[in-house]
């Protein structure tokens, strides 16, 4: 975690400011460790290392003063104890279950949840008898009934992928703590910029770096922040199975931290503007988008993020053909499965990243044929609707 003199800064100056020590040289800018391991003075300082008695880097595969930069931003950002970095969000994911759960543990889970996400739940951990109660993401009473003795741990994603749905933070941290649960927040879609679920008592939060925290489409990554125990047990099991980034992508990812907040701020304004004309627009069917006066869960946005984000979804009439017609009309914005880039981009959750999905487990998180979610990229307003809006009116044809 960074030093005590960066405990009175702020979040944002905290991002630019926090680097590791400078080296001889007295470099500005933090350089890439390409290395694979690290020396010691002395064989009792070797001992201390793997001791875990001093703070010392042993070997990339463990940590790297890349990594470490990169974890000690996005603890500053997330108020958080501790965290680790690694290759990609799923690889946080799968490994923080994986780390604090035990064989026949239950996992209580919102429906709405990234497809791969589902995929771990209900293909992967169940082979190792880890099973998961799926609940909705608003009715507290179904999340007592589903509830028992073998419930670990509460896994949430606010706001959801694809449909932009909302767990009330405070209510599911009340919950977890009544019933001894660990609450696990999904952090992707909002970042610390908009949301810090630590802050309401969650105990871990995820991300894939991937996505806004790098924010131009270049590198993998996945980092968990919480509690300092929990985060010390996945540190554990990292280590040895060894999913860690490498030294390049946590050297690319803490320079992306430098901008986030600005880069966020200006996502969140083009994606209100754009749902907004969106919902003037008589071929498109439904308009989510948290900071939309029209979404049911306005008032638990308006409480628990500073904005609404930067994606938007929406329906257009006319189903998967339609959709289809759609997104091959766009000519500036791109179709891809990822999200968070400076560029905007689209994609059709219901044929890729929920493809995995039966339809019927679609249709309970309201996925649809003709859903779209648009990642609103930092383009001018008018030229990413200008887009938008001359593919919907080929698309009609």
């Amino acid at each position: 975690m960074p030093g005590t003199g960066y405990t009175s800064m702020k979040k944002q100056t905290k991002s630019v400011r926090i680097q590791q020590k400078r080296s001889s040289s007295n470099e500005h800018s933090v350089p890439v460790y390409l290395t694979s391991s690290f020396l010691f003075e002395s064989a009792e300082q070797m001992k201390e290392a793997f001791d875990e008695t001093i703070e010392h880097d042993i070997y990339s595969r463990y940590s790297n003063p890349n990594t470490n930069e990169f974890v000690n931003k996005v603890c500053a950002l997330e108020g958080a104890e501790a965290g680790y970095a690694m290759a990609s969000g799923m690889g946080a994911i799968f490994s923080t279950l994986a780390a604090l759960l035990s064989s026949g543990d239950e996992i209580l889970s919102i429906r709405s949840v990234f497809g791969a996400t589902h995929t771990v739940f209900t293909k992967i951990l169940p082979k190792w008898t880890i099973h998961t109660r799926y609940v909705s993401c608003t009715n507290v009473n179904e999340w007592e009934k589903a509830i028992t003795s073998k419930t670990k741990l509460f896994y949430i994603e606010t706001p959801t992928n694809p449909g932009l749905e909302l767990v009330d933070l405070k209510a599911a941290a009340d919950f977890c703590k009544k019933h001894n649960l660990l609450l696990v927040v999904d952090n992707c879609f909002a970042t610390p910029v908009l949301q810090t679920p630590i802050d309401f008592g969650a105990d871990l939060v995820i991300h894939s770096a991937t996505k806004y925290f790098d924010g131009q489409g270049r590198v993998l990554g996945g980092v968990v922040c919480g509690q300092k125990e929990l985060v010390h047990q996945i540190y554990l099991f990292c280590r040895s199975t060894g999913p860690s980034m490498a030294p390049f992508n946590a050297w690319v990812l803490s320079k992306s931290l430098e901008t986030l907040k600005l880069r966020i701020e200006k996502h969140c304004e083009n994606a209100l503007a754009v749902a907004k004309l969106l919902g003037k627009n008589p071929e498109v069917q439904k308009v989510s988008y948290p900071y939309l006066e029209s979404h049911p869960q306005y008032a638990i946005a308006k409480t628990q993020m500073g904005a609404g984000g930067g994606i938007v979804t929406f329906e257009l009439t006319g189903g998967y053909n339609r959709a289809v017609r759609f997104l091959n009309a766009l000519k500036m914005i791109g179709i891809s499965a990822n999200l968070g880039d400076t560029r905007s981009i689209v994609t059709h959750p219901a044929s890729s990243t929920h493809s995995k999905l039966t339809e019927e487990e679609r249709q309970a998180v309201n996925i649809s044929q003709s859903l779209i979610r648009c990642s609103v990229g930092l383009e001018e307003v008018e030229d990413i609707y200008g887009d938008i809006e001359q593919a919907i009116i080929i698309s009609s044809k």
